[in-house]
């Protein structure tokens, strides 16, 4: 895999994350249709995305770099295609997305290109059938393949976006659009935190300064006594009578 191309208004590293969309795609599947379309249309609206853009070389495992990147990553988008499984690099990638949704709270929208996720949900599709000739391939590795299994059953069982009949345009404004949305609430959420944070510092020097007004010493006046009052006094009924009949 090679260094990804970057375009982007913004930056992610504010908020911990070098990235704000990872891109997991079959290069065969889709690399110059729909996840080229889609790329385009999430750096045209701002959005920091990773994108492998190098052929695959058989055999060869994922490097640390895209491992990397996917760690830093907000959002993975999964783009499902019918050989999605068939490819060991991709099925690599799952693990590690799967791992830092659970371990970093990662988002992950999967995308079902010409596949159907009821079917696959059931382990009777497209999916079942790459990984039954994964486990040829890998008869002294099976351990490997069901940890594959468990990281694809997961996330097509997340929430996700479905072809169909559609337009492919459409289905990638809708996935724009819900990676701006999640980006949004994870922003919204960074920012009530502050507040919090702002909230309770204030909180805490609003209690310091009452009790620095409690423990202050005061000082008592009787005016009876005072030998100014008497002075004072026609000041002040000049000034009540002057209200009175004004």
């Amino acid at each position: 895999m090679s260094i990804p191309r970057v375009s982007s208004n913004r930056s992610s590293s504010s908020s911990g994350w070098k990235y704000e969309v990872f891109l997991s795609f079959r290069g065969e599947d889709t690399r110059k249709g729909f996840t080229g379309h889609l790329y385009t249309a999430l750096t045209c609206r701002g959005i920091n995305v990773f994108r492998d853009d190098k052929e695959l070389e058989i055999g060869k495992p994922i490097s640390s770099e895209l491992l990397d990147a996917i760690e830093k990553s907000r959002i993975s988008i999964v783009v499902l295609s019918k050989n999605y499984a068939s490819s060991s690099w991709c099925l690599d990638e799952l693990i590690k997305i799967v791992e830092c949704r659970s371990r970093l709270g990662q988002m992950v929208i999967p995308v079902f290109y010409d596949v159907d996720p009821a079917v696959e949900r059931e382990q009777r599709g497209n999916f079942e059938e790459a990984l039954t000739k994964q486990e040829e391939a890998f008869r002294d590795n099976i351990e490997k393949v069901e940890t594959w299994r468990k990281a694809l059953i997961e996330v097509i069982n997340l929430p996700g976006w479905e072809l169909k009949d559609r337009y492919e345009s459409e289905l990638i404004e809708d996935v724009v659009k819900e990676v701006r949305r999640k980006s949004s609430v994870s922003g919204s959420r960074l920012m009530n935190l502050k507040k919090v944070l702002v909230g309770g510092v204030s909180s805490c020097l609003e209690q310091l300064w009452m009790q620095a007004e409690i423990q202050r010493p005061r000082v008592q006046w009787n005016w009876r006594q005072s030998s100014i009052a008497p002075t004072l006094f026609p000041f002040f009924f000049c000034v009540i009578s002057t209200n009175i009949y004004r």
